[in-house]
């Protein structure tokens, strides 16, 4: 068990090192990366999630949606409420607060979900992967987009925060990143299937989201200075340990199965995700503690996610 939970985080710490070499010896500009966060952002991860859910049969799909209830409500809740501990205690400003609570929130499914869950769940593991990356694009990402246009508006503006925030949630939900996911769970519900044809065309995108994503974040975190400090201790700690425990306790209160129950806890104890920085990245908002998070995090994982496997997985 070790060996695939080591296996299945090793790949982090190779793409962020890749990345993070190539912006610290200038290989690649780490300051002007918005062409290769438009690329990952607009085409690779929106393809990848509509792909992963819309190929994915409807009996199959259907038995798992109180999966995605129980999954997107305990990454909003702890979304929310990190967003309220970056403000009120460690005094981030709203945006900085939305790419650090992302951070924290959103586990990393791109790259360690497959590799994790595959010697677990079987054949269920892309299955269940595609439920988690769409529980996220649903409850969490339209949110969080418009409180990082708000955060990121004029000083001077004179605007309604409610208005300012409705504004922002109509155009979040017309980004690529959320309406693909949407589009692809209505598609499998419609049960329309996925030509074979169409996955394998697009099948070099989806391979490369998570190398991509990964060295994106390495570049990104070699222009910032790392420095592990109270906040990035509490946030690994919420990110590693409080959100399981916190899914298993909705799983439980909803009353669904002991296997999806594992499911939802195993899923939720991956390690940080690069998606705050890289939507961060995208509005200029690039806070040093979320990149520290994200190695904290990951380097956590070995230890957290073998005590949540050695609780639950016999």
């Amino acid at each position: 068990m070790f060996n695939i939970i080591v296996g299945a985080l090793l790949p982090i710490y190779v793409g962020l090192l890749i990345g993070y070499v190539a912006g610290k010896r200038g290989m690649v500009d780490n300051q002007n990366v918005k062409t290769i966060n438009v690329m990952l952002m607009t085409f690779m991860v929106p393809l990848t999630m509509f792909i992963a859910i819309a190929r994915t049969p409807r009996d199959v799909i259907t038995p798992n949606l109180t999966l995605i209830l129980v999954i997107g409500v305990s990454m909003l809740i702890l979304y929310l409420a990190s967003l309220w501990i970056q403000q009120k205690v460690f005094k981030l400003s709203l945006a900085e607060g939305v790419v650090q609570s992302l951070t924290i929130a959103f586990p990393n499914y791109a790259s360690i979900g497959i590799p994790l869950t595959i010697p677990l769940f079987g054949d269920q593991a892309a299955l269940l992967v595609a439920i988690a990356i769409a529980a996220g694009s649903i409850f969490v990402t339209p949110i969080a987009l418009a409180q990082l246009a708000i955060g990121t508006s004029a000083p001077d503006e004179e605007v309604s925060v409610k208005k300012e925030f409705l504004k922002g949630l109509a155009g979040a939900v017309k980004t690529p990143v959320f309406f693909l996911p949407v589009v692809g769970l209505v598609w499998a519900l419609v049960g329309i299937p996925m030509p074979e044809l169409v996955a394998t065309a697009f099948e070099p995108i989806t391979i490369a989201t998570g190398g991509v994503g990964l060295f994106l974040t390495g570049l990104l975190l070699s222009a910032q200075k790392i420095k592990v400090n109270t906040n990035v201790s509490v946030s690994s700690v919420l990110s590693n340990i409080v959100q399981p425990l916190l899914t298993f306790g909705i799983a439980v209160l909803i009353g669904i199965n002991h296997e999806a129950v594992v499911q939802a806890v195993i899923l939720m104890a991956i390690p940080s995700a690069f998606f705050g920085l890289v939507f961060g990245a995208t509005v200029n908002v690039r806070p040093a503690v979320s990149g520290a998070t994200l190695l904290v995090s990951s380097l956590l994982g070995i230890i957290t996610i073998s005590i949540f496997l050695g609780w639950l997985v016999p």
